[in-house]
């Protein structure tokens, strides 16, 4: 669902009306080009290789040091049931491991292979810093553009193609020098 730019904002950038493109089609752009940009922003994103559940209190291990604080919500998936959901840390959050209260019977610790991942909950955190917004507006008009140009492509007024690759790897870089301070520099390396 789209977090970061509302149906209406690129409404008003499109100059679109409701009678001819949908909620529901808009909302998908937005959604197809935040799942293009948070991926590679900071989110406090690592790797679970090993859980286990011992008296109603799960125990996630990480593959890196993870960010997390007690208190805060950690989308867990990959882990398998009944790891996997939204959970809340508790106290005692060591660099490789944090914990969360699940609610059912114990389960000795296995290993998660392919590991699963655990990511601090929500876009929301985005919302509201101008150039993340830009950055996912531009993407956002692109991906509509691409979408109702024929063949994906835009013709110029002299029927010359102005851009072959709208979506391509060069979409991203015009729009990183937005995001540049939000950039998560570990997604690259890995």
């Amino acid at each position: 669902m789209a977090t970061i730019v509302t149906v209406g904002e690129l409404r008003s950038i499109l100059g679109v009306s409701t009678s001819l493109y949908s909620d529901s089609y808009l909302t998908d752009v937005i959604d197809t080009a935040e799942s293009v940009i948070l991926p590679m922003l900071v989110t406090y994103a690592t790797a679970v290789d090993k859980v286990s559940l011992t008296d109603n209190v799960a125990t996630f291990h990480t593959t890196n040091i993870h960010e997390f604080s007690e208190g805060q919500s950690v989308v867990i998936t990959g882990c398998g049931t009944p790891f996997n959901g939204t959970r809340t840390v508790l106290e005692g959050v060591t660099a490789y491991e944090f914990t969360a209260a699940i609610t059912n019977a114990d389960v000795l610790e296995i290993n998660v292979i392919p590991s699963g991942l655990a990511t601090l909950s929500g876009a929301s955190t985005y919302v509201g810093v101008s150039a993340v917004e830009s950055a996912v507006l531009a993407v956002s008009v692109e991906v509509f553009q691409s979408r109702i140009a024929p063949g994906g492509q835009i013709e110029g007024i002299d029927f010359t193609s102005v851009s072959p690759y709208r979506l391509g790897r060069s979409l991203f870089n015009r729009v990183s020098g937005l995001l540049g301070a939000y950039l998560d520099t570990e997604s690259m390396v890995q």
